[in-house]
């Protein structure tokens, strides 16, 4: 069997030193598989993802098989100078490239850059007090995207705490904090002009313009903050405030908010198709111990599972042909976590992309298509580092059989 136990994951991310939004779904109270019992919204809940106690080991080829070298060339770290770095998007002209990166300072959370490709200058962009997250580029604009909490009043209060926590050297499990703080914010291309977008009481994160810059998707567990929960559903969202987390889609200017998935469990992640008509996203079941890669039409309709794993697959993103969708599991077992590739209906087995040791997540497509990046830890002290790769689109394609 290659379940991984939650105490090993745990452990893997405070090795690797890995801190990441929307990461650990999990929950200690299990709900119902059905899709019924435990529903985070009064509408007709959504599917659920594949039962997630157990999986034989997977035997295919081409999950086992060494395609690195066909796929990837010209691989270097992208990010140098930072305690570590990740979760990064390019521009859509592909001369910028936007991330997020801890830095030495007073404030040891993660704050969002930009990169300028063709100089290697970078510029920091958020506000640089409280937690930031799930930075994006204006696709048509001078603007960026972010999630902050730079407007929680306890915001330096909580830098303070976690400074004293990490040089106290007391070992703690991680745990990504949903703090209800977090909002989605739009400012200029040099972090000026700052516009709150969503204004909402709870964690408003993991955003992601439509390619014509007039659309958001994000995710959110405002729900639970919005109306009274049973005590059954109370217990839940305390003891995993990501249970509540569905997917949501505003204009790009905050207004005609919608939500478009009504799932129990953490919904989270989600990205737009090339040509706006779908939507990729990784859902965790309702006990929170394994994702799978969905896929739906952009009102919600539609629903498709594409991997049945029952481990954790996460982290999904569409190649600019639309002819695949790369994202990372560790369906080889415990923290092994690699890329893959995957039709974009699931009509095939998934193809290995990654076998160099350390791990591998997070990976996005320039916006040609030739070259991929994505957050690693092969790096000589094992931090996580952005990387880049140059990609072979045509190898990629015979891989899948397509």
């Amino acid at each position: 069997m290659n379940k991984i136990s939650r105490e090993q994951l745990i452990k893997t991310l405070i090795t690797t030193s890995f801190i990441l939004p929307g990461y650990l779904g999990f929950s200690i109270l299990a709900a119902a598989q059905d899709g019924s019992s435990g529903a985070s919204s009064y509408s007709q809940p959504d599917g659920v993802a594949a039962a997630s106690y157990s999986a034989p080991a997977p035997a295919d080829a081409s999950i086992q098989s060494n395609n690195e070298g066909q796929l990837l060339s010209n691989t270097r770290q992208l990010i140098e100078g930072s305690l570590r770095s990740g979760e990064g998007y390019f521009s859509a002209d592909g001369d910028r490239f936007i991330y997020q990166s801890e830095t030495v300072g007073d404030n040891p959370f993660y704050q969002i850059y930009v990169l300028n490709l063709t100089d290697g200058s970078s510029q920091k962009v958020s506000p640089g007090i409280g937690l930031t997250t799930c930075s994006w580029i204006h696709p048509t604009l001078d603007m960026v995207m972010f999630s902050s909490t730079h407007e929680d009043p306890d915001a330096r209060g909580k830098q303070a705490e976690e400074i004293s926590i990490r040089e106290s050297g007391i070992s703690r499990p991680y745990g990504w904090d949903y703090d209800r703080h977090y909002d989605i914010y739009q400012a200029d291309s040099n972090g000026n002009n700052l516009v709150n977008l969503t204004s909402t009481d709870g964690y408003d994160a993991e955003g992601s313009y439509s390619a014509d810059g007039s659309q958001i998707l994000f995710a959110s567990n405002r729900e639970a903050y919005q109306r009274n929960l049973s005590q059954a559903e109370q217990k839940l969202f305390d003891d995993d405030a990501s249970y509540f987390m569905d997917l949501y889609l505003m204009d790009a200017d905050g207004s005609n908010v919608r939500q478009i998935t009504h799932s129990p469990g953490y919904d989270g992640g989600p990205f737009f198709s090339p040509d706006n008509n779908k939507v990729v996203w990784r859902r965790f079941n309702p006990d929170g111990n394994s994702a799978e890669i969905w896929t739906m039409n952009i009102d919600g309709s539609g629903q498709r599972q594409l991997t049945a794993d029952a481990m954790v697959s996460w982290g999904p993103y569409y190649h600019p042909s639309g002819d695949y969708i790369i994202y990372s599991s560790n369906i080889l077992g415990n923290a092994n976590f690699e890329l893959f590739m995957i039709d974009p209906i699931g009509m095939n087995p998934p193809v290995r992309v990654t076998n160099t040791a350390g791990t591998d997540i997070l990976p996005v497509f320039s916006p040609d298509g030739t070259q991929l990046t994505w957050s690693t830890t092969r790096t000589a002290d094992g931090t996580s580092q952005i990387h880049m790769s140059d990609w072979n689109h045509r190898q990629a394609l015979e891989l899948l059989g397509l």
